[in-house]
């Protein structure tokens, strides 16, 4: 807590600058390119979304006490906005700032962001004080970090990283206290879980009448925003076309058709194990080949517009791990199925493959000994159940290789049981689950073992 003397000074600090102060939104998009060659997007492009500039006005003059904003995964600029927005109020109207990230990772970002617009004048990793008597510092949020301290301002970056009662702790912080600073609070993140807590967040947001601005990648493009459209469609080819609809064009994510449990899914992935794009022709390797072990192979085969993607698994371990994974692009047959044959060649064990649809083609261009599963009907659906029991029961690990990963969290029982083609990442990990139990299909228990 500060001393009252501090808080004297504080306000005459503040009232000295206020002269120079943004006192709308013309003259704060002017101090703003003026100071630091900043112009933020304000080109409304989607019909319900609103602009970066206009969120962050909003949260500046306080105009809303509690405001939601949900923007596109990496194109929406979220963190920065944050940093520049806490910088601002520290440094222009002598306000307290926390900026809590839902990790570790995001709150660092934030103070590197605070330190390139200070020149690197932090006090601290964690804390930087501004002349007129303004702090802004950055947390992780945690049941610790909650506590204590009373800003006006509360930045959350990421709330659907966050668990919902840590949250609801840090909602109470905030107090305009002798300042006269308005208190005010942004909750920002990307709307990642179907039932996490930026749900609950714009629920809370519809029946308290707090403001959500949102904006995709189309409100922060170039020429009215900063973004390359070739990134833009660099990062379209990347990823599974589910998670774009969620995490990019905001569609809203639903957990009504998914095919495994959100929350076991994040479970299957460790970070401890590595963190990987899974690029397109990116081969990973966590674990060569070791003397003794077993192994089994699945691979999914492209088709027109599809991957194909070779996955292979250690099963002498519990959990079951992979530990090589490939995604290959649009090639000829021989060159993926040359792609296959090294891997089943290097690991050893059993291989399985979908062969549906594909008839002999296969077949007549592999070098090893590999089994073709025709996924249709009764075998289709036990193969996929059985491996998502073993996902669910905590069964199988990965290394996090994000589009494996964001195939298998956006996974449908649609695509499953549908008539459409499941998910690449999914068939080959399923396939490898078969390969290492031999192929048989179990009904009990012994599927776990």
């Amino acid at each position: 807590m500060w001393t009252l003397a501090e808080r004297k000074l504080e306000e005459i600090a503040r009232i000295k600058g206020s002269a120079n102060r943004p006192r709308d939104d013309e003259s704060l998009k002017d101090y703003l390119f003026s100071s630091y060659g900043i112009k933020l997007p304000d080109v409304q492009v989607c019909p319900t979304h609103s602009t970066p500039f206009r969120a962050f006005a909003g949260a500046y003059f306080a105009r809303e006490p509690v405001s939601v904003w949900e923007a596109s995964r990496g194109f929406g600029g979220k963190s920065f906005l944050l940093s520049l927005l806490g910088h601002c109020e520290g440094k222009l109207m002598g306000a307290d700032i926390t900026v809590l990230g839902g990790s570790g990772e995001q709150a660092q970002r934030v103070m590197e962001y605070v330190q390139k617009l200070t020149n690197g004048e932090s006090d601290t990793r964690r804390q930087t004080l501004y002349d007129g008597g303004g702090r802004i510092r950055t947390l992780m949020a945690s049941s610790r970090s909650v506590r204590g301290a009373h800003p006006q301002r509360l930045r959350c970056d990421e709330v659907d990283e966050m668990d919902i009662a840590i949250l609801d702790a840090a909602l109470g912080q905030p107090m305009s206290g002798a300042s006269g600073i308005a208190k005010q609070i942004v909750l920002s993140s990307t709307h990642h879980y179907p039932n996490g807590t930026m749900t609950e967040v714009k629920q809370r947001a519809a029946a308290n009448g707090w403001s959500i601005h949102e904006w995709c990648y189309k409100e922060t493009i170039k020429p009215h925003g900063w973004l390359d459209p070739a990134e833009v469609e660099s990062k379209r080819a990347e990823i599974p076309a589910a998670m774009w609809a969620a995490e990019y064009d905001l569609q809203e994510p639903s957990s009504e058709d998914r095919a495994i449990m959100p929350d076991k899914v994040t479970a299957m992935y460790k970070k401890s194990l590595g963190i990987f794009k899974g690029r397109q022709n990116e081969y990973i390797e966590i674990e060569p080949p070791q003397k003794g072990a077993r192994y089994a192979t699945g691979t999914d085969w492209a088709k027109s517009k599809d991957w194909t993607i070779i996955k292979t698994i250690r099963t002498d371990v519990r959990p079951v791990r992979v530990v090589a994974w490939e995604r290959r692009g649009r090639e000829p047959y021989p060159a993926m199925i040359a792609r296959h044959d090294e891997r089943v060649r290097r690991y050893g064990g059993v291989s399985f493959h979908d062969a549906t649809g594909l008839g002999e083609v296969v077949n007549d261009y592999q070098t090893v000994g590999a089994s073709g599963v025709k996924l249709v009907g009764q075998i289709r659906a036990n193969i996929f159940s059985q491996y998502i029991v073993a996902i669910e029961n905590g069964s199988i690990e990965s290394p996090l290789i994000e589009y494996d990963e964001a195939e298998h969290r956006y996974c449908s029982n649609g695509d499953l049981h549908g008539v459409g083609h499941p998910p690449d990442s999914f068939v080959a990990g399923a396939l490898a689950w078969h390969g290492r139990g031999g192929g048989k299909l179990f009904y009990d228990d012994d599927a776990q073992e």
